[in-house]
């Protein structure tokens, strides 16, 4: 599925990237309203989202005229506005849905997925076995087994040993994992965070060969010395 994003926040338009491509979506992000209604000129895409706030071109004006040219592709609107007349002109600027910041990204995955299916496109579901040393991951199930034990984890567990399988021997921001599975970074989500990678430490103490890494003031790096 093909995502035109336009945020012109910076840490906000990279961290709904990076989760919307481990979720398997190609995303192009534009930083302002004009280069997304060049882009979406020139590109197809599935849907789009459109932060409300932005230079040259504002979303609500964005979604006008993308609605001249196409009345089906669903829009989703992300803002800062609370307001009841802020989200009727959404709607009538041609808005399907409207999340306002801050939100969890799980909730934003969950409105995308809605969207899509009201207009007959759905993602993929297929859960993937992941295979990392001498262990095997069945994220379908969330259980990661190796040949001395099977451990089923809990669903934060799941994420976020997710998040760092796919993103393997590769530094990951703390601030991507903390959104991504608390939908927000703080301290005392930060201090839950530390107590999941050390079990997660623990589950993979039988293959001397995986490392969960931790890299002080960036992030994590799950290690696969093959």
């Amino acid at each position: 599925m093909k995502v035109l994003l336009a945020e012109d926040d910076v840490n906000l338009g990279y961290l709904i990237y990076d989760h919307l491509k481990l979720e398997g979506y190609q995303i192009t992000h534009c930083m302002n309203g004009a280069e997304a209604y060049k882009e979406f000129n020139e590109k197809p895409f599935d849907l789009c989202i459109f932060d409300v706030m932005m230079p040259k071109k504002d979303g609500f004006s964005l979604a006008k005229d993308i609605r001249k040219i196409n009345a089906e592709i669903p829009i989703l609107f992300l803002t800062a506005k609370t307001m009841d007349e802020d989200k009727i002109e959404g709607f009538k600027s041609g808005g399907d849905d409207y999340l306002t910041k801050p939100f969890n990204i799980e909730e934003l995955l969950l409105r995308m997925k809605s969207l899509l299916k009201r207009v007959g496109k759905t993602t993929s579901e297929n859960k993937e076995i992941h295979q990392i040393g001498s262990y095997q991951y069945d994220e379908a199930s969330y259980v990661l087994k190796h040949s001395n034990f099977s451990k089923s984890l809990t669903k934060k567990e799941a994420k976020i040993l997710l998040i760092l399988l796919k993103h393997l021997n590769t530094v990951v921001p703390r601030e991507v994992v903390l959104n991504g599975v608390w939908g927000q970074d703080d301290y005392f989500v930060g201090r839950s965070l530390d107590v999941f990678i050390t079990k997660l430490r623990k589950y993979f103490s039988e293959d001397a060969t995986i490392q969960i890494q931790n890299i002080h003031g960036v992030g994590f790096k799950l290690e696969w010395n093959k």
